[in-house]
């Protein structure tokens, strides 16, 4: 049987796990995924909405400038542009005028801890694969040799008990944006209203960044699919309020299952 090992740590409001498929627990592998949880902790401090004392807290407060700030701020700040342009101001962190980064700090952060932390693990003889999870959110990587795949569920947003679909993944990532466990807290920036034909979407690329932004934008878009050809490189699945279910592969729908 192939060892795993995982560890949790709660963190961003959700709880953050870090796998490990193969090899032996040693100090190599403690120290990567404590470097993951550390990297969590920062962006938690310096993006958290909820903190006071975070940096967008005291940057919205007119406490801070943005140039003083942790430089992963800026950082956030450009990308976040880059995401409103591609998605067509489907995604947006400015939301009120105030700089909110909340829809992609998650995906970000994961993201790269992941690949700072747990992909260089993957050098170690034996172990075979490495993800991290938080909030449902995961990125994941397997050795070139291994014939290891990572079959991500795709949870029923009407029933969390149960399981729409599986997706194999030797690369890359998986988010879920929806209304199904925060209730309708996305909100559409070409509106500013909440979003709610969607109940769930699932998007697949190979950054979670981009999966995570996609995933909050489609929601947004709600039942508008005008966004498939910019998404390149993404598929995916989602469920309207209906229950249906539409699912497309880079950039085409290719099956629509009624409700």
């Amino acid at each position: 049987m192939t060892a795993r090992h995982a560890q949790v740590c709660p963190v961003m409001g959700t709880v953050a796990s870090a796998h490990v498929i193969g090899g032996a627990a040693g100090v190599e592998l403690e120290a990567a995924i404590e470097g993951c949880f550390g990297m969590l902790r920062r962006a938690d401090r310096v993006f958290s909405m909820y903190d006071s004392a975070s940096d967008v807290q005291r940057i919205a407060r007119g406490e801070l400038r943005m140039a003083d700030a942790d430089p992963w701020v800026a950082e956030v700040e450009a990308a976040c542009d880059g995401a409103e342009f591609e998605t067509r101001g489907l995604f947006s962190a400015y939301l009120g005028g105030v700089f909110d980064p909340t829809g992609y700090v998650k995906g970000w952060a994961t993201e790269r801890a992941a690949r700072e932390h747990l992909l260089p693990l993957l050098k170690v003889p034996g172990l075979q694969a490495v993800g991290l999870d938080v909030g449902g959110d995961l990125q994941v990587f397997t050795a070139e040799e291994s014939d290891w795949t990572w079959n991500i569920g795709i949870v029923d947003p009407a029933d969390r008990t149960q399981v729409i679909a599986t997706v194999p993944v030797r690369n890359g990532a998986v988010a879920t944006s929806g209304t199904a466990e925060r209730g309708a807290h996305i909100v559409d920036p070409r509106t500013g209203a909440a979003a709610t034909g969607i109940r769930s979407a699932t998007v697949i690329a190979e950054s979670l960044t981009r999966a995570d932004v996609w995933a909050t934008a489609i929601v947004a878009a709600g039942a508008d699919l005008g966004w498939l050809p910019r998404a390149a490189g993404t598929s995916g699945l989602l469920v309207d309020t209906a229950g249906s279910i539409r699912r497309w592969v880079e950039g085409v729908t290719v099956e629509v299952q009624p409700a």
